[in-house]
């Protein structure tokens, strides 16, 4: 039998990476915001869209229960669909919907034990029966590899690092320490590489 100090534990842990990534958008361009940073074409706000589909998927139809206003791009057959921005979708209305996805997920969360079963139509037919645990657990470690993606992100685009404002979780340097840090590893991997 799980407490409710466990589920509170994961909640934490959840609410936790998604504000860290919803932060990651702050203080930046709608470009900023949108444009691809990798071969790939990871951006902030697909970051953020992804985890709207992740989270209504996982906390819906897993324990039975209907999306209400689902986005018109989750019914989408396009490919990616959910990791990026039409220039016609509001920013703005993207985070809105992701909040909104918190007090839904959230609702499934508060009205089930940790123990309680649900079904994952498209994971292989030998995982599909899941608990609330471990899709709180498969959900807390998904949305914080995204956090991390948004890290990585967020710094190539404007330098910013750290988890949340007022909390950088960095080690203390000014420009000229994190200057000399970096061409150390620089230097370091050099030696390696010709070792």
């Amino acid at each position: 039998m799980t407490t409710n100090s466990e589920k509170e534990d994961l909640q934490r842990y959840l609410q936790a990476a998604r504000d860290a990534l919803v932060w990651k958008l702050d203080g930046l361009s709608e470009y900023d915001i949108r444009r691809p940073m990798t071969r790939t074409g990871t951006n902030l706000l697909g970051l953020v869209k992804h985890m709207i589909g992740v989270e209504l998927g996982y906390f819906g139809p897993t324990f039975g229960r209907r999306v209400p206003d689902l986005p018109a791009w989750l019914r989408s057959e396009e490919l990616n669909v959910d990791m990026w921005a039409r220039a016609d979708e509001s920013s703005a209305d993207i985070v809105e919907t992701y909040r909104r996805t918190w007090a839904f997920a959230d609702a499934t969360i508060e009205q089930h034990d940790l123990d309680a079963p649900g079904f994952v139509k498209h994971w292989p037919e030998d995982r599909r029966d899941v608990t609330l645990h471990r899709i709180l657990v498969h959900v807390v470690t998904e949305i914080h590899r995204h956090a991390g993606h948004a890290d990585v992100v967020r710094e190539l685009i404007d330098g910013a690092a750290g988890m949340k404002a007022g909390d950088n979780n960095l080690a203390p340097g000014d420009e000229a320490w994190w200057a000399e840090y970096n061409d150390r590893l620089e230097t370091a991997a050099r030696e390696a590489h010709h070792a």
